[in-house]
């Protein structure tokens, strides 16, 4: 497929049907990745569909031209102002660029990636994200407007002496009910009263939010603005988010404060819940609290897109480890060279990524393992909570005992569906790769010597 960049030239060196090339519709310049993992800080370009590019500077310098002289894009001298663009870019670059060589960066590089338009004119392609075990089905529930609103509403919460006194309120807090408490007896009245279940499942609702709200407080403390709040589902689970996209351009420290803001968050509520508690003696606010416990506990975990992960990331200053499995894995089992994307790195966020290869890989297969074990157990249990539940409508069951019951049997019906989605996921990966190799054309072969 041609490109404008093939096209007949004119006298100009340029193709002759142009169009002053722009930002695709949506796409924002972020700018430089500060303390990143690369040898050569990168530039960062968001696309509209929220996802990162990284682009070097001289391709940035040509975006950022772009977007700067958008006005000429009405000009009817099209090559006069791509010459115009040409000179911003090499006054900024430090090197002669023509607008000729602007017409092939952008037809080449940026059009493909979706940050511009072509030279014709023509839209680029819709690049669609499809990160690996990233959030699927994604619905906005709060405009960048509202969480704008919202976050301002905690965000003096970061204050420096504020988050001193809060987190030492979590640990006494922790440390009060772990020691004075007794868990299995909470547990033990719960699971008497129907209406403790959902009162929980209620709570923990409540703390997922509260914590996505402490991502956005961050983002606001730190100057930058959130964007929307919704949910999805995450493998199989219903999972709240916040687009905290612009937190890219804050330094490490405001983007290790943004990724455990949902934590600290989660403590906050540990908190309420244990003054509620001194003030109501309720037993089933325990089980709460250790529900939140759980939460915080998984969150911190980086072997999955959990807050961990992201803490990981931002430490190493590499945007998305994953994409460097399949290049360490090679290294590391097939003794082969280190690819460009390996070679990209420093050397210590090289040897640190590696590290987080070598060990989350066979913590994920243990895990996929120990679940898959368990499928003969858990559907069992779900056929054996299915008849209870049929049994107890048959005899009168109350409402509330039937709708416990169902959520009961969703809960463990969920890791079920989450295997079969996640293995399905895989295989169709593996089908695209071998499609991919299938049609790939032959290289030519070498000359005799």
């Amino acid at each position: 497929m041609s490109t404008p960049a093939d096209q007949a030239m004119d006298g100009t060196g340029v193709p002759a049907a142009l169009a002053l090339p722009a930002l695709a519709d949506g796409t924002e310049l972020v700018g430089e990745f500060k303390n990143s993992g690369y040898r050569e800080p990168p530039q960062l370009v968001c696309l509209p569909n929220r996802q990162l590019v990284r682009l070097p500077p001289l391709l940035f310098l040509v975006a950022k031209a772009l977007h700067d002289h958008r006005d000429l894009a009405g000009s009817r001298d099209v090559p006069a102002a791509l010459g115009t663009v040409a000179e911003s870019v090499s006054a900024e670059a430090g090197a002669r660029l023509t607008a000729e060589q602007l017409v092939y960066l952008v037809d080449r590089k940026l059009a493909p990636l979706g940050v511009t338009t072509y030279s014709d004119g023509t839209p680029p392609p819709v690049v669609k994200a499809d990160p690996f075990l990233g959030l699927k089905f994604k619905l906005a529930v709060f405009p960048e407007t509202v969480t704008w609103f919202l976050a301002g509403l905690f965000s003096w919460l970061f204050r420096p002496v504020l988050v001193v006194v809060g987190v030492a309120a979590v640990i006494a807090s922790e440390a009060w009910l772990l020691t004075t408490r007794s868990m299995a007896d909470a547990l033990q009245h719960t699971l008497l009263v129907p209406v403790s279940i959902l009162m929980i499942m209620g709570l923990g609702v409540l703390s997922c939010a509260f914590h996505e709200m402490g991502h956005a407080a961050a983002c606001r403390y730190g100057g930058v603005r959130p964007g929307v709040m919704g949910c999805g589902i995450y493998l199989v689970w219903p999972a709240f988010y916040t687009d905290i996209t612009e937190s890219y351009r804050l330094g490490r420290a405001g983007r290790l404060r943004a990724d455990l803001a949902g934590v600290y968050f989660n403590g906050i509520f540990v908190v309420g819940l244990t003054l509620l508690y001194l003030w109501t003696g309720f037993e089933p606010l325990l089980v709460a609290v250790l529900y939140v416990n759980l939460e915080m506990f998984q969150q911190l975990l980086p072997t999955l897109r959990f807050d961990g992960y992201y803490i990981m990331s931002d430490l190493i200053g590499i945007p998305d480890l994953f994409k460097y499995i399949g290049p360490i894995l090679r290294r590391a089992l097939l003794r082969r060279s280190a690819d460009e994307r390996l070679r990209d790195l420093k050397r210590w966020p090289q040897i640190l990524v590696t590290l987080w290869v070598l060990t989350v890989i066979p913590v994920l297969l243990f895990q996929l393992g120990l679940i898959i074990t368990q499928i003969p157990a858990l559907a069992a249990k779900d056929w054996w909570m299915i008849r209870r539940l049929a049994d107890a409508a048959s005899n009168g069951a109350g409402a509330l005992d039937l709708i416990t019951s169902g959520l009961q049997i969703v809960l463990l019906v969920l890791p079920l569906a989450g295997v079969a989605l996640f293995l399905f996921g895989i295989l169709r990966r593996l089908v695209r790769r071998a499609v991919r190799y299938v049609n790939a054309p032959l290289q030519e072969a070498a000359p005799d010597a």
